[in-house]
């Protein structure tokens, strides 16, 4: 069986043309390999999915033909993804208005203290 087609048919992608190009751009791994959408897929393999921010880690427990619904979905693998981090462990950047122009040496300072970057001069 195709990895793009499994990654669809076991919801982990929307569509299969997104699947594809996840393996084109090389966010597909099987076994610790990256793959080409075309690559064939057994049962007890392990597929790294990298897509938006998040990585999937699912050993393949089932080969799907076709796209059913996720209750069924969920049983085709096992999944050993890292847990997800909550939004307030990610730190906040700050923003800065359209065209509010240059930050003043002030502002710089106080960017440069949330950047880790406040050490003195050598």
């Amino acid at each position: 069986m195709r990895v793009d087609s499994w990654l669809w048919a076991v919801r982990l992608t929307k569509s299969r043309s997104v699947a594809t190009a996840a393996c084109r751009a090389g966010h597909v791994k099987v076994d610790g390999v990256r793959v080409k959408p075309s690559a064939t897929l057994k049962v007890g393999s392990t597929v790294t999915y990298r897509g938006g921010d998040r990585e999937r880690v699912v050993e393949v427990v089932e080969l799907l033909a076709k796209r059913v619904g996720a209750p069924e979905a969920a049983k085709a693998y096992v999944d050993h993804s890292p847990p997800v981090l909550p939004r307030e462990a990610v730190p906040f950047v700050p923003v800065r208005d359209r065209g509010a122009g240059r930050p003043t040496k002030r502002e710089r300072r106080e960017i440069d203290k949330l950047r880790g970057r406040d050490l003195p001069p050598v």
